[in-house]
């Protein structure tokens, strides 16, 4: 099956997914490395590509989403192998495999749509749930803890660091008011708490309580952290050649992403006058994507959870 007909087959589970497996440059018999295998719409395709001796490696840390991938991915036997954990473990997992390197490495950041569409895992504002959250169900720690736990001045920094809202500090103070009356336990009492701390003319463009959402998740999730702490790895793990997909959802996972992959392009700290390098920093590779690709007129009206999304790609350099 080519990519054009397997971009079309599945267009409806996997954002950008033509311009991610291009990017990837997919090899017959490379192996691969997924680090939110998801529905396993991006798996799906690339393995569709894999010969007899190429190899995908799907980790996830959802036990539903697993399920989910492995049904729809049952019939490509061993070049399949589907890891429960969170892929800041990408490194030992591939020691665990004993896999030294790794031809392409994809992430496809941020929820899921069958995440967002599950009512009672809590990520959604528009449907009612208990506060939850988690994308690892196998955490203590939930939504829950983080609203009726955290202290105003943390819910402010976090609601207005990992949000980027500006009425942070009034949504936290608010937050705190309610729960002295009673614990707030459901993602409508939450989303209706954040929609009275919001004037009323700022809520034109949107539900309010989006940003405040996407903040609790990802401190919950520590995806922020996750993520900058283990892109060293990665590409550290790519064979000479290999390439580096990621695609984010908001602008931090975007800046991290940008700022590392330039950073592991040109690492050297020689100040600018320095007519030669004596740092000894060498390139790890280079940044493929000059500027993110987005995704196209059609996908957008398709898909309009893609609107926000960007890929960037990173090359390890050659021997």
């Amino acid at each position: 099956m080519t990519l054009e007909s397997t971009s079309n087959e599945f267009k409806h589970y996997s954002v950008m997914l033509k311009e991610t497996v291009e990017g990837l440059r997919v090899r017959p018999d490379g192996i691969y490395f997924d680090g939110t295998l998801g529905g396993g719409g991006h798996a799906e395709a690339v393995l569709r590509l894999l010969g007899d001796g190429g190899r995908y490696i799907g980790i996830d840390q959802d036990e539903d989403a697993i399920r989910a991938a492995k049904s729809r991915l049952e019939g490509f036997g061993d070049k399949l192998t589907v890891v429960k954990s969170n892929y800041e473990r990408m490194k030992e997992i591939a020691a665990e495999l004993g896999i030294e390197k790794a031809d392409g490495i994809l992430l496809d950041l941020g929820v899921s749509s069958y995440q967002l569409d599950t009512a009672d895992r809590g990520f959604s504002y528009k449907q009612e749930a208990a506060l939850d959250m988690r994308m690892d169900r196998d955490m203590k720690k939930t939504a829950y803890d983080i609203v009726n736990g955290y202290s105003q001045y943390e819910l402010r920094d976090i609601i207005r660091d990992y949000g980027e809202d500006k009425f942070a500090a009034n949504i936290a103070k608010h937050i705190v008011q309610a729960r002295e009356k009673k614990a707030i336990e459901t993602t409508t009492e939450l989303a209706e708490i954040i929609k009275a701390a919001v004037p009323a003319k700022f809520r034109l463009k949107g539900h309010p309580a989006k940003q405040t959402f996407q903040a609790i998740r990802i401190e919950l999730n520590r995806e922020l952290a996750v993520l900058e702490n283990t892109l060293d790895d990665m590409i550290e793990l790519l064979a000479p050649g290999g390439r580096l997909a990621i695609i984010t959802f908001h602008s931090l996972e975007d800046r991290i992403v940008k700022n590392s992959f330039r950073k592991a392009e040109n690492p050297c700290t020689c100040p600018p006058e320095f007519p030669v390098c004596v740092c000894g920093k060498k390139s790890k590779g280079r940044v493929v994507t000059g500027k993110p690709i987005l995704p196209d007129k059609k996908e957008l009206e398709e898909n309009t959870r893609s609107k926000s999304a960007k890929l960037r790609i990173f090359e390890k350099r050659g021997n």
